[in-house]
Order: C-alpha cells, then structure tokens, then sequence
C-alpha cells in the first residue's frame, strides 16, 4: 500500500509539471505569434489560469510527503525541542482540520454543480464541477498526509529532507 500510495504522490507531482510545462510552451507560442503579427491562440489565457492552481493542487501532496513545503525551521529550531514538537503537532493537527474541511466542501460543491449541469462557457466550455474535483482529491491526500506525519510515519526531524 505505501507503494501505491507513493506513485499517487509522484504521478501528481509528474501531472503537475507536465502541466506547468505546456503551459509556459503555450504561452511561449501565444507570444511569439502576436509579436509576429499572426494573431493570438484564444484559449491560452484562459487554460493558464486554471493550469496554475490546479498544478498547484496536484503537487502539494508530494511536497508534503517530501517535507519540501514551505515550513519556518528557524523557527522550530531557535525553540526548546519539546516546544518545537509541540508546535509541529499543533501545525499537523491544523493542516489536518483545514484538509478535511476542504475535502468535504469541495465533494459537497462537486456535487451540487454536476447535480445542477454547471458549464463554464468561455472560451473553452466544460462542466465546472471539472473545476472543483482536484480540490477534493487533492486535500484527500493532503489529509492522509497529515495523518501519516501524526502518526510517526512520514515527519522527518526538523530541518531534515526524507529524501536525503
């Protein structure tokens, strides 16, 4: 199960800058037709700034289990190590609370907007409950983390790279 686990981590993590990749190609190529005077792709804007959260969304669950996100070491450094513990638990149990909130408002909000047959019509046209299911998955993992750095399984010393 870790195995799989840890592939779901890394496909987001692969999905994401895949994603980041063609967006700053896209854009590359939006820019240098207009500056050649042949015109503009319509939908590069439009998909860029849904690409950038959702890129976002999809990479945090990896930066987590990586303990690559960003988190103030000075500070848990520069304390007693019982208070820098604490702090950490307390900083894993509000990550916590905050996942699984986001996980059950963005499963209620997909939901609702299929249930309704919400588009977005732009540009490009999809159902917008597209918009909100990488909030859910995304936080789902997020919250399994957190669980996981709860739980002795993931949490690397302060200041220290898992990977490493």
């Amino acid at each position: 199960m870790g195995r799989a686990y840890r592939l779901v981590l890394e496909a987001g993590a692969v999905i994401a800058a895949l994603i980041l990749g063609a967006m700053a190609l896209a854009v590359t190529v939006d820019v240098l037709a207009r500056n050649l005077g042949l015109g503009t792709v319509p939908w590069v804007m439009e998909v860029s700034e849904y690409c950038l959260p959702l890129a976002t969304f999809l990479v945090a669950p990896w930066l987590l289990h990586r303990n690559e996100h960003v988190r103030l070491d000075m500070l848990l450094r520069g304390l007693p190590p019982a208070a820098a513990r604490a702090l950490d638990l307390t900083a894993n149990l509000v990550g916590l609370a905050i996942s699984v909130v986001l996980v059950v408002y963005g499963i209620r909000t997909v939901l609702d907007s299929a249930r309704q047959g919400s588009m977005v019509i732009k540009t490009v046209v999809f159902p917008e409950w597209w918009l909100y299911s990488p909030v859910a998955v995304c936080f789902g993992l997020l919250a399994i983390e957190f669980v996981r750095r709860l739980a002795g399984r993931s949490a690397p010393a302060l200041g220290t790279n898992p990977q490493a």
